[in-house]
């Protein structure tokens, strides 16, 4: 006998799914900006603007997927409808495997469809902006901050986002002093932001003639790329303006002329420089992109609770702050120390498969709100 009542159970609880996943990710909405997306790709001048036709182009792809995914897993919930009906009708407990298998590949791709409805933040579509520093470890920490830096890009890249290094500090000695990494694409911020803060590695030293197993940090601080029509007023007399020389392992594009920016804003202290764009006017536009991201958060978080500077929640680099260790000896095991999710394969979370502990993250973050 079919286990009629299980299957409907499973059936009921997977359609109010959809039916709240319909909403939350505005199937309806994300149609008709799609037919309003494609009437601007068909006009004379769509490609005038090319930076802004990208834009459409990469929107309307998400968009597509999005409901895409949607359609096929609605599409799968009416197969399965159909063959437990046919299972009920000839009384074939021979098809029972096949509906519990299907039921089980649903329910997984319907909890995966959901993380994107858990994106809801004000900026969590945007561009993100991921910086890294080393911490407490000296060539260590500096070694493992460029593994970092290797992890979120093969990350991005994996996700079809482009990927841009903006600004690095390399050591001649070993790996990098900081790195900014801009990563373009359709909620880069929003899983990102799960990324915030200090990362620990323990392993056995390359750099330790002794083989002795060390303990090294770096920080994450992740900002998201604001729009051109986000502004905020930033007076001039509070900003110290530097130029100069770009170097070290910037990308191709780095010059020998005076065109890398830094801009320090003097009442915060916050600090944000950028090497790698082609000119200086870009580098200072970029760069002042990335200050008004910092301020905005530094006023948001001043909303929360009063704090002392938007940098303080990272000046400790070091033990009992960290977010996630990754441990290569005495075993090997990847932990997340907000979420307790762990992954044993830390060769693959090293080379960007970092999903499971964003996506529990997000989880989380849901769930205590």
């Amino acid at each position: 006998m079919l286990k009629l009542q299980d299957y409907r159970n499973s059936i009921e609880s997977m359609s109010s799914n959809l039916d709240e996943m319909r909403v939350s990710l505005d199937i309806a909405g994300a149609l008709a900006k799609i037919e309003e997306n494609e009437k601007k790709m068909n006009e004379q001048d769509f490609w005038n603007n090319n930076e802004l036709a990208q834009k459409v182009l990469q929107e309307n792809k998400v968009l597509k997927e999005t409901v895409g995914e949607f359609n096929t897993l609605k599409d799968s919930l009416e197969e399965i409808e159909v063959l437990i009906e046919l299972g009920l009708e000839e009384n074939d407990e021979s098809i029972e495997k096949e509906i519990e298998e299907s039921i089980s590949n649903l329910e997984k791709e319907i909890d995966t469809l959901k993380i994107k409805t858990l994106l809801s933040g004000e900026y969590d579509k945007n561009n993100a902006i991921l910086s890294i520093n080393a911490g407490t470890g000296g060539l260590d920490a500096q070694d493992w901050a460029q593994m970092l830096l290797r992890m979120y890009i093969r990350w991005g890249e994996g996700k079809d986002y482009k990927v841009k290094v903006l600004d690095m500090l390399s050591d001649p000695a070993a790996g990098i002093k900081s790195a900014t990494l801009l990563i373009e694409g359709i909620n880069a911020y929003g899983y990102l932001k799960s990324e915030k803060g200090v990362h620990r590695i323990v392993r056995i030293s390359p750099f330790d003639p002794s083989g002795k197993r060390h303990t090294s940090f770096a920080s994450i601080d992740v900002l998201p790329e604001l729009d051109e029509s986000i502004n905020i007023d930033i007076n001039q007399a509070d900003l110290k303006i530097d130029t100069y020389r770009a170097s070290g392992a910037g990308g191709q594009h780095v010059n020998t002329t005076d065109s890398a920016v830094r801009i320090t804003h003097i009442p915060t202290g916050v600090v944000v420089q950028c090497q790698n764009e082609r000119s200086q006017h870009k580098n200072k536009d970029t760069a002042m992109r990335m200050l008004m991201a910092k301020l905005i958060e530094l006023k948001e978080l001043e909303q929360k609770e009063k704090i002392e500077d938007i940098q303080g929640k990272y000046s400790q680099i070091t033990w009992g702050s960290q977010i996630r260790s990754y441990v290569f000896q005495p075993y090997k095991l990847v932990k997340d120390h907000r979420t307790n999710a762990e992954v044993g394969n830390v060769d693959s979370v090293m080379d960007g498969n970092i999903d499971l502990f964003i996506n529990e993250y997000l989880k989380m973050n849901k769930s205590s709100k």
